[in-house]
């Protein structure tokens, strides 16, 4: 599924820009086990962040065959409990993230696959060392802030992974995202991130096309995820600052990204699989339009950035959270023979003299990643995911940082960026990264005031 210079990109970034500290610090570590039992093909899983999210990608991976969950671990007993329930049809209790019912989007029976009993049930900051080691394949999906370290973990257990986008909050993460995975392949373990158009038909079809010229060379692409607001949630009494943000972590830019980053990742990595290469340069403008709530956090609503290309062509995105505007969530090219509108099944065309549009069937994506990932470890296959998606994930916080400072970011000082906006965070007695004013905000960027760099 590789774009025409994807591969060259990713060794040459790779093994230019990561840190010997990271590669020693890895690289000395052994595989413990063998990460597939030898003699079955039942696939063990261990689910990490219990909520909507990973509630969705455990429920998915589990509809795709010989598949069994084994250990869940979370920061909060409640959610873990809400994901079972869900997983298994037996009730709806509340996700402590939203304060709401969590809702599975593929329609499948899973009661028989979980096995979960209280002891294989883990709880705190660490437990997702303790239900890493007891499956097979990891699946990764807590705040994304957490996801280098998760994902390190994993790695130096020696597991198969699937973790969600984003895959990082910023450049030191991104940095740490991208040594893991040059041990994860010395281990041969196979990773997948949940980028699913890379595994809907239809975007296979029409960018299989356009990377055979049929619109010829890329001028320009638009990409718009222009959607509703979502709530966020208040703070409990006796709650500390920390448990807070991270219960209601999409709002806090450390461990969400903004929704830039946390949601439009998913228009980014369409654009980066088009292009086969990164932008050299974004400028972009954004803010809080609506978002005014102390538990609105930090984030943004709207972001529009402009991307700028080595050979000049551009990448305008737009995304909202905004109720009762204009929605729309698709990808658009523009070449020098043709157009391209991709929206998803039938409504994704090619425009101009080698006209097209989709007509085949549909399989679920969120589900058919899962299976390709799984075809890889039963059958030794090559795959690592990650190697596109920290480019993609980069993108986004590129734009996320010329919006937040008003500046025209350049890739290169983006990716070797020093900013760190996620802690290590180990203890509940920790101070919260984000202080809150005396009203109870918080610190939102400003541009043309605040550094990002």
């Amino acid at each position: 599924m590789s774009t025409p210079n994807e591969s060259q990109l990713s060794r040459r970034t790779f093994l230019t820009t990561t840190t010997a500290a990271g590669l020693s610090v890895l690289g000395g570590l052994s595989i413990e086990r063998a990460a597939f039992a030898e003699g079955s093909d039942e696939i063990k899983l261990a689910l990490i962040g219990c909520g909507n999210r990973g509630s969705g990608a455990c429920q998915q991976a589990l509809l795709t065959g010989n598949v069994k969950l084994v250990a869940m671990a979370d920061v909060f007993q409640k959610r873990i409990d809400a994901s079972i329930n869900a997983l298994k049809g037996i009730g709806e209790d509340n996700d402590p993230d939203t304060g709401k019912p969590i809702k599975l989007d593929s329609k499948g029976d899973t009661a028989s696959k979980i096995d979960v009993p209280p002891e294989r049930q883990f709880v705190g900051l660490d437990a997702y060392k303790k239900a890493m080691a007891l499956a097979d394949v990891v699946i990764i999906a807590g705040p994304p802030g957490f996801r280098p370290v998760h994902y390190e973990e994993a790695v130096r257990q020696g597991k198969h992974i699937f973790m969600e986008k984003p895959l990082a909050t910023d450049g030191p993460g991104i940095r740490r995202v991208i040594a893991a995975s040059q041990i994860a392949k010395s281990k041969n373990l196979k990773v997948g991130v949940g980028f699913q158009r890379r595994h809907e038909a239809p975007y296979l079809e029409i960018i299989k096309r356009i990377h055979a010229g049929d619109i010829g060379d890329i001028l320009a692409m638009r990409v718009y995820w222009r959607g509703g607001s979502r709530g966020g949630v208040p703070k409990n009494p006796g709650e500390s600052e920390l448990q807070y943000q991270i219960r209601n972590w999409y709002f806090f830019t450390y461990l969400s990204g903004d929704h830039i980053v946390e949601q439009h990742c998913h228009q980014m990595d369409v654009a980066h699989w088009i292009k086969g290469e990164h932008p050299v340069r974004a400028i972009g403008l954004g803010g809080r339009q609506v978002r005014k709530a102390n538990l609105n956090g930090q984030i943004y609503d709207h972001h529009s950035v402009e991307f700028e290309y080595a050979d000049g062509a551009r990448l305008f995105s737009e995304c909202s959270q905004i109720p009762k505007m204009w929605g729309n969530v698709s990808e658009h090219v523009i070449g020098s023979k043709g157009t391209v509108d991709l929206q998803g099944g039938n409504r994704s065309q090619i425009k101009g003299p080698k006209p097209f549009r989709w007509k085949g069937g549909y399989k679920n994506p969120y589900e058919q990643e899962h299976i390709d990932l799984f075809h890889a470890i039963r059958n030794n296959v090559p795959y690592n995911e990650a190697e596109y998606g920290v480019y993609s994930t980069m993108m986004a916080i590129m734009g996320r940082m010329a919006t937040y400072s008003g500046e025209q970011i350049e890739w290169d000082d983006a990716f070797n960026s020093k900013l760190t906006l996620m802690p290590e965070i180990t203890s509940w007695d920790m101070p919260a990264p984000v202080k809150p004013f005396a009203d109870g905000s918080y610190p939102v960027a400003t541009p043309g005031v605040d550094m990002v760099l």
